[in-house]
């Protein structure tokens, strides 16, 4: 059975809200409804997603600041803005800080339906190229399987290490935010948790250290970053 794909919607008006919730559960998606920015951001931290739709004026925290926040962390997950602003200028920046489809009220819900559908073959035509096995140097990274593989010799590691190791290669080169995969693999952003994920990142060095080039270093008062 196909899992069903999962939408952040954060959207202020909670008539709105319920009813687009309503169609889109009808229509086989799982929906997570926040009522403004702050919340939404916060589902998002704690959750995974396959697609946001993002109302552009809301209270505590607009849809463009949640938009930029959540590009900070993920550089992949489709953003769709829902907003009754039609003005080119808003258009263009809802698009320019990482938005890939405008949507103005009021709107179909099915051309809505129809382009969430179309995001979401082009994601998943992105993570089938991604790939299931990813090298690190002369290491193989099987992200399904949990092992890593060198010189014909495999390795098991473990759930947590795995969704560290995934998540350092899904940000390569890039600050993985400390903050944020504590919320991600622990659910939360807790002293001794982050303590935890410490212990993580020594193991995954070690795990690594037959291959020189692939570093995972520390970025002050951040993160990581994983060096390829």
């Amino acid at each position: 059975m196909e899992q069903k794909k999962k939408i952040l919607l954060a959207e202020d008006d909670m008539n709105l809200g319920k009813v687009l919730t309503t169609v889109l559960v009808g229509k086989g998606f799982e929906v997570s409804h926040a009522e403004n920015g702050e919340a939404a951001f916060e589902i998002f931290c704690t959750g995974t997603f396959d697609i946001c739709l993002i109302d552009v004026m809301m209270p505590l925290k607009d849809g463009f600041t949640l938009a930029q926040e959540i590009r900070k962390l993920d550089k992949k997950t489709p953003i769709v803005f829902l907003t009754a602003k039609t003005l080119q200028e808003d258009i263009i920046k809802g698009l320019s800080i990482g938005g890939d489809d405008y949507i103005t009220k009021p709107f179909s819900i099915e051309v809505l339906v129809a382009r969430i559908n179309a995001l979401l073959r082009r994601s998943g035509m992105h993570d089938q190229e991604e790939g299931d096995v990813v090298p690190l140097g002369r290491i193989m990274f099987d992200r399904k399987r949990h092992t890593l593989t060198v010189d014909n010799v495999e390795q098991k590691i473990t759930t947590r290490e795995a969704a560290l190791l995934d998540m350092l290669y899904e940000k390569r080169n890039d600050v993985l935010y400390r903050s944020y995969a504590l919320k991600k693999i622990w659910g939360e952003d807790s002293f001794y948790n982050s303590r935890n994920m410490d212990v993580y990142i020594t193991r995954l060095r070690k795990l690594l250290k037959s291959e020189p080039a692939i570093q995972i270093i520390n970025v002050h008062s951040t993160g990581f970053k994983l060096v390829l």
